[in-house]
């Protein structure tokens, strides 16, 4: 599996989102919540992801706009062990939780640990 992050693995349908956000459910692991749910695509592809940081919390788009950066990163880099394991395609959304600005590093094991967790929930069950 290459480690693009192509169009067609970007979750942009607003209907999906809504749907995603009304009828999903949902894992957390600080500093990340993942809502899930299960969605046919027409393209090839097994997830369809997008990310989110609460204006809320982060002011300014300059703060927003790295933690989305890192958390895109840190799915792009680390994909190719998670994705194989689902039968069924997926549309998930990140949602960014914590107060203050993450690093890299601790962006990844987070993610990790949240697609462990998702995982052991959905398809080891």
């Amino acid at each position: 599996m290459d480690r693009s992050f192509p169009r067609k693995e970007k979750l942009k349908s607003q209907k999906l989102i809504e749907a995603v956000f009304t009828e999903g459910s949902s894992v957390s692991k600080y500093p990340l919540k993942l809502v899930y749910r299960r969605a046919e695509f027409q393209e090839d592809t097994k997830v369809q992801i997008a990310v989110t940081v609460p204006k809320r919390r982060f002011k300014k788009a300059v703060d927003r706009n790295r933690i989305k950066r890192l958390l895109r990163e840190a799915w792009r880099l680390g994909k190719w062990q998670w994705i194989p394991e689902l039968q069924k395609p997926y549309a998930m959304v990140f949602i960014y939780t914590g107060s203050d600005i993450p690093d890299f590093i601790t962006m990844e094991k987070t993610i990790g640990k949240l697609m462990k967790k998702f995982l052991d929930k959905n398809v080891n069950s």
